[in-house]
């Protein structure tokens, strides 16, 4: 017997806070706000995604798809908007937020979805049309890996130039975004 998705699912989502602060707790500013250029995201400003999509996206369109099924689109996901939300507020309380706001994520999915037979719940998304329940629950866990990746990639590349001749051995040091 396969595992449960939803529980498989949930069980990742829940690792990506401590993942987060492990990562990026007691870094300097300036690692901590190194990015790959204009237009891409710094290991801070993908933790304020992070917490945007957990307000905005996940639950949200989870919610919605619950209540209309593929008979309205939800609402696109605004990429950039935790680039004013979260101005001020230090690493520390990022990372308390996004652990809290991921909590409350989680246990309103378990409230949402009880079983993993409601997966199969159609829904509609704005540009990509029909979608499933369970595609978006795992679209998050990939969602949450492929920020991950970045933030490592991007703190890779900010020690980039201190390795010397070692950068011809890091394909990570030359991939972008």
């Amino acid at each position: 017997m396969s595992p449960d998705p939803l529980q498989r699912a949930s069980d990742f989502l829940a690792r990506t806070p401590a993942v987060v602060r492990a990562l990026l707790l007691g870094l300097d500013e300036a690692w901590l706000r190194a990015d790959e250029g204009p237009g891409t995201y710094s290991a801070v400003d993908v933790l304020g995604h992070l917490i945007h999509g957990e307000d905005t996206d996940w639950i949200p369109r989870t919610e919605h798809i619950l209540a209309h099924g593929a008979a309205r689109a939800f609402e696109p996901f605004d990429r950039e908007g935790m680039r004013a939300r979260f101005d001020g507020l230090d690493l520390e309380g990022l990372l308390a937020l996004f652990a809290r706001r991921r909590a409350e994520s989680l246990a309103r999915l378990r409230e949402l979805v009880p079983d993993a037979a409601e997966l199969a719940r159609p829904g509609r998304h704005p540009e990509l049309g029909p979608v499933t329940l369970g595609e978006l629950l795992q679209t998050w866990v990939v969602h949450d890996l492929a920020h991950l990746g970045q933030i490592t990639r991007v703190l890779a590349k900010a020690r980039a130039g201190e390795i010397g001749p070692w950068t011809a051995y890091f394909r990570v040091l030359s991939d972008r975004r």
